[in-house]
């Protein structure tokens, strides 16, 4: 990490935490887009890194565009390149729309030569980048960085070249799908953590205002069966203890708002150490609010809770996912309820006032008895703790690409409808609240996970006709598509997915005897 940093303030609100060139001669214009608003777009520690990269070249111009922008520092007809980040399946609304807004044709076999070369990665792309194929000219499957860095400057590089012959270069580097080519294999892009990543744009129109947050790791070693966030990033990787420590005194120098981010961040070998190096701050008196990303039950400690109580935290969310042992089993969550009340026990003795638990609705195999198990277990929580407050928060089953359960379809709608309204009444019985995620437009997230290539046109059609819940319907019916068999039926093991051409760990093979594994 560098000793000297340039820190510049400008008109909107923005402290850079990086060295920026000041650029009066360029010949290579980008836009960096993310497909929802400002407040969302300077949250994503992601797209701000990655924007940091290319910023700081002094070759390139790169300016971030929102799905809320209505003016451009660049003009459009000076854009060589655009980049978009997926990161969640309704995306691809916002993605049309930014392209219509600027006059781009949506499908890439469309676009002018004269036409800038548009890429997208992200989670979305990395799990299953099939029913997006005729949009974008090339894709990056897996970590950003590396494939991102080499493809912009790539790009930069042959821009005079027709983009054919620039296509073809970008084939060749490791992580980028080209789906003009028909690829047999694309190589998942895995980056060794050699350096902490971190908030570089502290900005007060953020989400979390002038957060700095901290990448303590990658991956998530825990595997759990329906989960994307671990089964694409595996293998799960740490950053250094001393860049992680610097990266806080460097955030700490600009604000007192730090989050911690990661999808098993408790799993950080020197994990209680870090937490020990903010508390003692905290209590020499340093003004310091934290968060963390995720804290898995079996994590809840005493000195990682404490830390945070003192930070200013007064509840906190653990992912619980189902109430019955037997489908936390199911889904590789090996979690009992003892571990659940010795938790809550953890919480109150440290003075949080509360938690909210996580779940999850229709996962194969689920019954009635599981979803009574939920009630029984807060009806323990509530008489057992009086005075903690409880919630639950709940989603419903999507199966996704690369993950042990995409061979299985979703519960039909009106099964996860009554469950929820019943869910919800006997919590509400008992003075606890909930909220339910829409069974409807999770159907839809479900049919995007497991797409393929002959989804794009029913993607158009969907925005051309509003892009609501009832579009997404009347799009099926007026191009014949059958969006059951992608949400809901089951697959045989032997099936050939769109996305098996990704090689990625631990591989078709491996996920093949999770399931079978998990499901005895």
């Amino acid at each position: 990490m560098p000793k000297n940093r340039k820190i510049t303030l400008n008109n909107t609100n923005e402290i850079f935490l990086y060295d920026r060139t000041i650029k009066k001669d360029f010949d290579y214009n980008m836009w960096f887009a993310f497909p929802g608003p400002e407040s969302f777009a300077m949250a994503s520690l992601g797209y701000l890194w990655l924007f940091r990269a290319i910023d700081m070249l002094p070759d390139i111009d790169i300016e971030r565009i929102y799905a809320d922008t209505k003016t451009s520092r660049i003009y459009r007809e000076n854009i060589n390149l655009i980049g978009f980040s997926f990161s969640f399946d309704m995306d691809f609304l916002s993605i049309f729309q930014i392209l219509e807004n600027n006059k781009l044709a949506l499908k890439a076999k469309d676009r002018k030569e004269s036409d800038p070369l548009i890429f997208v990665g992200g989670p979305v792309i990395t799990s299953n980048p099939e029913p997006y194929k005729e949009i974008f000219d090339f894709m990056i499957i897996g970590d950003g960085e590396e494939p991102n860095f080499q493809a912009i400057q790539l790009c930069k590089e042959n821009k005079d070249k027709p983009k054919s012959e620039i296509l073809k270069l970008l084939s060749e580097i490791e992580g980028v799908y080209v789906p003009s080519l028909n690829p047999q294999k694309v190589k998942k892009a895995t980056k060794k953590l050699t350096e902490c990543i971190y908030t570089p744009i502290l900005s007060e129109n953020s989400f979390f205002p002038n957060t700095f947050i901290i990448e303590v790791e990658r991956g998530c070693a825990n595997r759990c069966a329906f989960c994307i966030a671990s089964y694409i990033n595996l293998p799960i990787r740490f950053v250094g203890y001393q860049q992680i420590i610097d990266a806080i005194d460097l955030g700490l120098k600009h604000t007192n708002k730090l989050a911690l981010l990661g999808a098993q961040v408790t799993a950080h070998p020197r994990f209680k150490e870090i937490c020990k190096y903010i508390d003692n701050k905290i209590k020499q008196g340093e003004n310091i609010e934290m968060s963390v990303s995720s804290l898995r039950v079996d994590s809840f400690t005493p000195e990682v809770v404490q830390t945070l109580v003192d930070a200013g935290q007064k509840n906190l969310t653990l992912a619980i996912e189902a109430g019955s042992e037997r489908l936390r089993k199911l889904i590789n969550k090996n979690l009992n309820e003892e571990q659940i009340y010795k938790a809550i026990e953890v919480a109150k003795s440290c003075g949080l006032k509360g938690i909210k638990f996580y779940g999850m609705l229709g996962i194969p195999t689920e019954t009635m008895e599981d979803i009574d198990e939920i009630i029984k277990l807060a009806k323990n929580i509530k008489r057992n703790y009086k005075g903690f407050d409880i919630s639950f928060g709940f989603s419903t089953f999507v199966p996704k690409a690369n993950t042990p359960l995409q061979w299985f379809g979703r519960e039909d709608g009106k099964s996860l409808e009554k469950k929820s309204n019943y869910l919800k009444k006997e919590l509400h019985k008992i003075g606890v609240q909930s909220s339910i995620s829409s069974p409807k437009w999770d159907y839809y997230q479900a049919v995007l996970s497991r797409g393929d290539g002959n989804l794009t046109d029913y993607l158009i059609e969907i925005y051309n006709q509003g892009g609501k819940i009832g579009a997404f319907k009347k799009a099926a019916k007026d191009l014949k598509i059958n969006t059951d068999y992608y949400a809901i039926e089951n697959y045989d093991y032997k099936k050939t997915f769109p996305w098996d051409f990704i090689e990625i760990r631990p591989g078709k093979e491996f996920l093949i005897s999770e399931s079978q594994r998990l499901l005895k």
